[in-house]
């Protein structure tokens, strides 16, 4: 029942993700945290590797790895910074970093700044990105804020590119720390075809869903599940 669960919820954020950008943690990690910690972050992470190769290859006619090189340098300290966080931070403490970061992801999804992706920009967003995405597996929204008012292909297509070399980065590093092994593995092959169908479903759908319906939903249900875990630290 928990797989299944577990299953479900990874569908949901495979689809959100592949319609919007990102989104796939933001949405499975605070609620997998409580099914299971051990789905936080590495088996979550594994997922979105997946997902962001299968919408690398859908959308490889817009992909620019030269405007991201900054962000993926800037990812390398922030990963190393994030996997040093997971060694002395207890379940209840992530718990409470894992709602923060959702609600924060929210934030930046509604904000109404345009941010232009300059180099420096995108070096910070970068390091952000790579110490929520080890520590937490949601490293979307940092990148996110400086890409969403771009053409909607465009951000799909980057960013996608950018989540596949950082979950192999945040991977590398979690796997010494004994954060990436194989029980994490075997939480996570069950997950990837879920990944699969969600990523299935939202190409198949994309253009009968409105964009901002979409992103209401999300962010709505984003919002619940980011409160639902920080009131379990006082709680």
């Amino acid at each position: 029942m928990e797989v299944l669960l577990a299953c479900l919820v990874i569908v949901m954020g495979a689809f959100v993700q592949t319609a919007i950008g990102f989104g796939l943690a933001v949405i499975a990690a605070p609620i997998l945290y409580f099914i299971d910690p051990y789905y936080v972050p590495a088996p979550i992470t594994v997922c979105a590797l997946v997902l962001s190769v299968l919408n690398v290859y859908s959308y490889r006619g817009q992909v620019s790895f030269r405007g991201l090189g900054n962000a993926i340098i800037g990812r390398i300290p922030g990963s190393l910074l994030g996997g040093a966080m997971l060694l002395w931070i207890d379940k209840n403490w992530l718990a409470l970093w894992i709602g923060l970061s959702v609600l924060g992801a929210v934030g930046v999804s509604l904000t109404s700044l345009r941010w232009q992706p300059t180099p420096g920009r995108m070096m910070f967003a970068g390091f952000m990105s790579g110490f929520m995405g080890t520590s937490s597996s949601i490293g979307g929204p940092p990148m996110a804020l400086l890409w969403q008012h771009q053409e909607v292909n465009l951000i799909r297509a980057n960013l996608a590119a950018f989540f596949t070399i950082s979950c192999l980065m945040s991977l590398a590093v979690l796997t010494p720390l004994g954060q990436f092994g194989s029980r994490q593995m075997l939480l996570a092959l069950p997950l990837l075809p879920a990944t699969g169908l969600g990523f299935y479903l939202a190409r198949h759908s994309m253009r009968r869903v409105p964009h901002q319906k979409l992103r209401i939903a999300s962010l709505s249900l984003c919002s619940v599940a980011g409160m639902a875990a920080v009131l379990s630290f006082w709680f």
